[in-house]
């Protein structure tokens, strides 16, 4: 059987090194699909542009969404999948490292599931991981 990916949309590389450190200690075999902007996340959800001979059929387990992207900002990319049928009930995590109430607010009137404040301690990062991977991601 072949799992679903998570979507990572991260345009930091450290980030994105973090996050896949985390997810091996997380123990999150789920393959880990990174795009650097808001544009080609929804280029690979909706099966266009570089990604147009993507199978559309496959869908992410879970996506990772950084709040402030280039090209499309974070919030535009929630409204974008929460407006396709197809992806609705997709889980969506925003990641952020504000923690301003505004911002938490923001992201969840823009339909993201959860919010994890991208955190200093890679520890608790891990231990974020290990929580998302218990809700939403099944082996």
């Amino acid at each position: 059987m072949t799992l679903a990916p998570v979507l990572l949309v991260e345009d930091n590389l450290d980030d994105i090194e973090l996050t896949r450190l985390a997810f091996d200690e997380a123990g999150i075999v789920h393959p880990l699909v990174v795009v650097h902007d808001g544009a080609l996340a929804l280029d690979w959800l909706f099966a266009r542009g570089v990604h147009a001979g993507r199978d559309r059929t496959l869908k992410p387990a879970l996506v990772l969404l950084d709040l402030n992207l280039p090209k499309l900002d974070g919030r535009d990319v929630m409204q974008a999948i929460r407006a396709e049928d197809a992806f609705r009930d997709l889980p969506v995590v925003a990641l952020s490292s504000s923690g301003e109430p505004f911002d938490i607010d923001t992201s969840f009137a823009s339909g993201v599931d959860s919010y994890l404040q991208k955190p200093v301690d890679f520890a608790r990062f891990v231990e974020d991981m290990r929580r998302l991977k218990g809700q939403w991601l099944e082996d």
